[in-house]
């Protein structure tokens, strides 16, 4: 979390944590009202750009937007649990759990769970705003990311060259 934020709202607990960008939240809260009122609008009154679920079954839809929901939150309290799971006497580079596959799982979980939405309900319109959405979070992760590097110096550009950001990559042997 940056130094700017300290103490707004901040858990009691979580002066471990580095690299927060300010808007973050709101960026979040904004974005996320907006894909559902946009998601719901176009489905099931507007159908604007809904016409694509009439040619892909909803057999397909339906398992695997539901599957990608399961993983959103699979990866998301995996996450947490990392962040929060335990406290640190000294801030450090988290590479455990999900965080030695990709650098910010919780961004990703987001991703995964607006296109799980996507393919349970198909909106062409609602896929611009989860367009929008990613291009937020690649934003506020790159800005975070220089936050902790400049907090962790050498330790956190190892783990940027070891980590990809955002697709995880298969284990060398």
């Amino acid at each position: 979390m940056s130094d700017s934020r300290r103490g707004k709202g901040r858990r009691p607990d979580s002066e471990h944590l580095a690299g927060e960008h300010a808007i973050t939240d709101i960026g979040q809260l904004v974005l996320a009202m907006l894909f559902a009122a946009v998601w719901i609008a176009d489905l099931f009154f507007l159908k604007w750009s809904a016409f694509l679920n009439g040619h892909v079954p909803l057999a397909i839809r339906i398992p695997v937007g539901a599957g990608l929901l399961v993983l959103a939150a699979l990866l998301a309290q995996a996450s947490h649990r990392a962040i929060f799971g335990e406290t640190r006497k000294k801030p450090h580079v988290i590479r455990t759990g999900v965080f030695g596959f990709v650098r910010h799982p919780m961004y990703l979980s987001e991703i995964l769970l607006y296109l799980g939405l996507l393919l349970m309900g198909i909106s062409l319109i609602a896929g611009v705003v989860w367009l929008a959405t990613i291009g937020f979070l690649h934003y506020i992760a790159r800005k975070e990311e220089k936050l902790l590097l400049a907090r962790f110096g050498n330790e956190y550009a190892v783990y940027v060259r070891d980590v990809p950001m955002w697709i995880p990559r298969p284990r060398r042997p």
